[in-house]
């Protein structure tokens, strides 16, 4: 039977440790809340005093039960006060020498059959459990910030921990409301293993200029519906706290990947630590605040950047796919003449259907009047010759993902449109300068990566390569604005930035299964309520499609020759098996 704890204790009151003596204090439990200092306690006293009072003003708490809830916590600068807690969570800074030392105190005051847990995110549980005189009590207990929200804990259990008090610490984390998923004693344990190397990739995607803050968490917003970018969460974490996550982590794996970025050091140093001290990557109206302020790395406002923009009214736009056909409504419901090119006649009439149904079913459910839908229909030309695109001022070819294929197209894009005219790439993973490279006017080929489905999707990757004229890249983002998208500008590097972020963030996932660390479904519940995540890694993976992964992760791993974005070998298994996903109806998962 599971213990039935009545009074817990909480050591640390910075915004973790006071979440948590929220979170106990919201479920009846009394709660002895200590800190270093009375500054200290005072500062953790007026934490849970604000977030009560915020869920007081947005009618998710009564004024009575805000009361009573405060009036469970008892605050003190005192560990004796600890001595009647049947269990007690430590959350201090991220220090194995601190976290040590308080075991060591707390052993010697609770009960011998009391609970001690860490909230470390990174650090070896089992080197805290040994500075007890009964490492067998000690379990980790790691909440995510902030605490009284998010619906997942990771419960650690080392080689020593007893089964009862793992059982006990699980069955309180769903007493709590919580999801907890059972881990081991790894380095990062599932979230932050998987997170922290994706933070760290954009770290370094911003400090080598390869893309604007405002663009890397723009890109991943719209992109892939990730609640913050990474740079923004990179601030809220604080990057004090990313630093030593990410050290901890390497000298423990000595993953080159979680090898932390330079720059966060420089900027720790500094004392740029994010919101906490009012600027990080961006800057902020006080410490503490959430409000970005203007500063140098502000992009200037549109038009100001003293390059003259191409004319664009007339827009073709070549394939007869899914994305072609969400391509040209795009254009036309903006209001551009489109011409789009299929192979046959055929073809031809089957993107005039999907459009047409696109289109209706955008007004059944009120987004589109029927006026605009026959005005959209009006802007549209199909035709099965190339040859008719002579006149467009602008081409976005949307065809197989295939070299060969794209650079055959261009060549005859070349001949037969007129100067001047700009030439797109929708490519997700080829070099835009292969095909630039093939013609006779490489400044004016730009890549224009719309994400699918393209009429929903807000994001563009606008892509330059090194021959790409300025006022090319300033025409197609005007254009994107225009038309109601939201361009993101970068180089001309595998993956962009959507891709190069978020694959091998999966890979890393799929080699976490493959060491039979975490099962999918413990690893994909971590990251959606860990994380605030859309879907889990391996639910995503079998969406997109496991070849289409692998194909990506492949092209990456050619391009950066980084080790760890080698493909999981279980990834290469399972696509060589014929297990691509929900589309073969077996992937990670099987499907009806």
């Amino acid at each position: 039977m599971a213990r039935d704890f009545s009074t817990v204790g909480v050591i640390g009151l910075g915004t973790m440790g006071a979440g948590i003596v929220e979170v106990f204090a919201r479920n009846g439990f009394d709660v002895v809340a200590v800190d270093v200092d009375d500054a200290a306690v005072e500062r953790g006293r007026t934490h849970l005093q604000h977030s009560t009072d915020r869920a007081v003003s947005r009618g998710k708490l009564t004024p009575e039960d805000q009361a009573a809830l405060i009036g469970r916590a008892t605050f003190t600068s005192d560990l004796g006060d600890l001595r009647d807690c049947q269990l007690v969570v430590e959350a201090v800074p991220e220090q194995l020498d601190l976290k040590k030392e308080i075991f060591a105190k707390v052993d010697g005051i609770v009960a011998p059959d009391a609970v001690l847990a860490t909230n470390t995110s990174s650090l070896p549980v089992t080197e805290i459990a040994v500075a007890t005189n009964n490492p067998k009590r000690v379990v980790g207990m790691h909440f995510f910030n902030p605490a009284p929200v998010l619906k997942f804990v990771e419960v650690v259990r080392t080689v020593v921990t007893e089964d009862e008090v793992f059982e006990d610490v699980t069955g309180l984390a769903q007493r709590l409301g919580k999801q907890p998923v059972v881990v081991g004693d790894k380095a990062g344990f599932i979230a932050n293993a998987l997170l922290f190397g994706y933070l760290n990739h954009a770290v370094s995607m911003f400090e080598s200029r390869y893309a604007s803050r405002e663009d890397i968490d723009a890109a991943m917003r719209l992109g892939c519906g990730y609640p913050m970018g990474p740079l923004a969460l990179m601030d809220l974490i604080g990057l004090d706290t990313a630093y030593e996550i990410l050290d901890t982590m390497y000298k423990q794996g000595r993953d080159r990947l979680h090898a932390p970025s330079p720059i966060i050091k420089q900027m720790v140093s500094a004392g740029l630590k994010g919101r906490k001290s009012g600027r990080g990557f961006y800057t902020y109206a006080e410490p503490d605040s959430s409000q970005v302020v203007t500063d140098p790395l502000t992009p200037r406002p549109e038009g100001e950047d003293g390059v003259e923009k191409r004319q664009v009214s007339r827009v073709g736009v070549v394939g007869s796919g899914t994305m072609a056909t969400g391509i040209v409504e795009v254009f036309a419901k903006a209001g551009y003449d489109v011409v789009f090119v299929a192979r046959s006649e055929t073809k031809v009439e089957a993107v005039q259907a999907a459009l047409t149904k696109s289109l209706e079913k955008a007004v059944q459910r009120g987004k589109l009047t029927e006026e605009a839908r026959d005005e959209a229909l009006r802007h549209v030309t199909g035709t099965a010759q190339l040859d008719d695109l002579r006149d467009v001022d602008l081409v976005v070819e949307a065809v197989v993902e295939d070299l060969g294929v794209k650079r055959a197209l261009f060549e005859n894009l070349d001949e037969i449109c007129k100067p001047g005219a700009i030439l797109a790439t929708t490519t997700s993973s080829l070099p835009v300068v292969e095909c630039a490279a093939v013609t006779k006017r490489p400044q004016d080929v730009v890549g224009m990566h719309f994400f699918n489905p393209a009429q929903v999707m807000k994001l563009v990757e606008v892509v330059s390569t090194v021959s790409t004229a300025p006022e090319v890249v300033a025409t197609v983002q005007d254009l994107c604005a225009k038309v109601g998208k939201h361009a993101v500008t970068c180089g001309d590097r595998s993956g962009f930035i959507v891709n190069a972020l978020l694959f091998p963030y999966l890979n890393d996932a799929v080699k976490m299964l493959e060491a039979n660390y975490a099962t999918a479904d413990a690893i994909d519940t971590a990251m959606k309520t860990g994380c605030g995540l859309p879907m889990g890694p391996f639910e995503l993976l079998d969406v997109v499609g496991l070849d289409v992964a692998l194909a990506i992760q492949r092209q990456l791993y050619l391009e950066f020759r980084e080790p760890g974005f080698a493909p999981a070998p279980l990834l290469e298994h399972l696509v060589t098996a014929g297990y691509l996903g929900r589309k073969s109806g077996r992937g990670f998962r099987t499907y009806a």
